[in-house]
């Protein structure tokens, strides 16, 4: 739950982005999904792993790909999350001392969320963040050209795409 220093600093345009992630671990992690859309024959996705910063701030070290974690998860060309996943991802985090900072798939075309996207979130906790990258992320999408959305409950996503690297902050 960001403070409220940074909510006074979000009002004015200071505060920092919600989600960070080193620019080589978005790369290769963009460019593994891309290679298991099977040259766009189905979607992709990932468990992004990481951990909270200091400043409220959310950062992505490591992507856990759907598949890798239930090996039918991209068997009817698009994501499908089981809940039999789940214990199996909480596994991987406890054992490599990170935590789920949001999850990201792809679609064949933009990066808006579809009708189940939004009524499946991959974890229905208000706050979760949702990544879509369009085009079968062909290109290496970056902030600003991606779906970035917030879980809100009941149903409800709020939409960052628009806010590009202030909410998503690719670094160095």
């Amino acid at each position: 739950m960001p403070s409220l220093l940074n909510k006074l600093l979000g009002w004015l345009g200071l505060a920092p982005p919600r989600l960070r992630c080193r620019r080589e671990v978005w790369n290769a992690g963009v460019a593994e999904l891309e290679r298991r859309t099977l040259s766009g024959r189905r979607e992709s996705g990932a468990y992004l792993l990481g951990s909270n910063r200091p400043d409220g701030s959310r950062e992505i070290l490591e992507f856990v790909f759907y598949d890798d974690i239930d090996p039918a998860a991209l068997a009817t060309g698009i994501v499908t999350i089981r809940q039999t996943a789940l214990p199996r991802l909480w596994e991987v985090c406890r054992s490599r001392g990170l935590g789920m900072v949001a999850d990201v798939h792809v679609h064949p075309y933009g990066y808006g969320q579809s009708e189940s996207d939004q009524a499946n979130p991959v974890i229905p906790r208000i706050g979760h963040l949702a990544l879509i990258l369009p085009n079968f992320a062909r290109g290496r999408p970056l902030p600003g050209l991606i779906g970035m959305y917030e879980f809100l409950g009941d149903g409800r996503w709020a939409s960052h795409s628009d806010q590009g690297s202030r909410f998503f902050k690719l670094e160095a």
